[in-house]
């Protein structure tokens, strides 16, 4: 069995942001999946998607700490800087990181760890509500 289907996001800020319930909340047909996997697609340059801590929001103050002096902005060799100084930065991370994730599915529920949760990185100050395609295979 195979469904498909696209999820917006509430708009954030800049930084790493748990939407794993955000994400739930939206598919209720999960519930129908006892053993497969879900495919998450996030459809933006400036933006990604990773698993880790769920619990303790420092992780995801350092995840941007880091980030943000791994890739700094107003790097004089950038060229890419017509949309704002932390554009060609957020397409950077954003590659880092990486557009999808790929999850197992276990009697209805994602099998994940205690502790891991879905993030959203959102690498661009004002980068507005997010679009996900979630794609469920499985039986």
């Amino acid at each position: 069995m195979w469904s498909q289907k696209e999820i917006r996001l509430k708009a954030r800020k800049r930084g790493f942001h748990l939407i794993t319930e955000e994400i739930l909340s939206q598919l209720p047909e999960l519930a129908q999946y006892q053993l497969g996997l879900m495919n998450i697609l996030i459809k933006h340059t400036s933006a990604s998607l990773t698993i880790n801590e769920n619990a303790d929001p420092s992780v995801r103050v350092d995840f941007e700490s880091h980030f943000n002096r791994m890739v700094p902005e107003n790097a004089p060799h950038y060229t890419h800087t017509y949309e704002g100084d932390d554009d060609m930065p957020a397409h950077l991370k954003a590659s880092l990181l990486g557009p999808s994730l790929t999850l197992p599915i276990t009697r209805g529920r994602l099998n994940l760890g205690t502790w891991q949760g879905i993030y959203l990185c959102e690498h661009r100050d004002h980068g507005g509500s997010r679009t996900l395609v979630i794609t469920l295979q499985g039986e």
